[in-house]
């Protein structure tokens, strides 16, 4: 895995950013899966990675999909057994988002979770200790989502304006989706000013 952001080099530039974004740094519950999230900018050992999700940027928009329940996320999703986190992605924006990588993903950081359930989601994940990984890259839209049959079924693809994809991923959930994306913009903004 290649770490293409502006890292921050120091306790104090970590410190300055999660003073920015509290909420996506500010411990979790996800109940959904029983866990216990916390977000860092440092990357997990890959063996942790089981969830691989990215900002998706085309022509400076947010390409967000929305699925059947009406609910707005980011494309992404869970790595297969012995799969790798670039092939993960590129089979991921396909599926849901029918987009290909136009660059190199950069990585924003991962919530590293821990879970009380008493077996993995999939039998070859870590477990009890898990992380997803959080990305931004330059993507294009190129077709219809492909929608495996074991996915989410996206029913609209859409690129918007950074401030309304907060809005959308907000929208009856935690403020931190929306700092994510706050976060993926401040970074891709100073990758392009060098």
């Amino acid at each position: 895995m290649t770490d293409t952001t502006d890292r921050p080099e120091t306790t104090a530039r970590a410190a300055e950013l999660a003073a920015r974004f509290p909420a996506l740094h500010a411990p979790q519950y996800w109940s959904w899966g029983r866990y216990d999230a916390v977000f860092s900018l440092a990357l997990p050992p890959d063996e942790l990675i089981t969830n691989i999700h990215l900002v998706g940027f085309s022509e400076g928009r947010v390409v967000l999909c929305r699925d059947e329940r009406d609910h707005w996320f980011l494309p992404g999703g869970t790595r297969e057994h012995g799969e790798s986190i670039e092939s993960c992605l590129v089979r991921e924006l396909r599926e849901e988002a029918g987009a290909r990588l136009l660059g190199e993903p950069a990585w924003l950081g991962a919530h590293r979770c821990v879970t009380d359930l008493p077996e993995p989601y999939r039998p070859w994940q870590p477990h009890p200790e898990k992380a997803w990984l959080w990305g931004w890259a330059e993507i294009a839209v190129e077709s219809a989502p492909t929608n495996p049959d074991d996915g989410e079924q996206v029913v609209e693809v859409r690129a918007v304006e950074p401030a309304e994809a907060q809005r959308l991923l907000v929208g009856g959930r935690d403020a931190w989706w929306g700092e994510l994306v706050g976060l993926a913009v401040e970074l891709r903004q100073r990758a392009a000013a060098g």
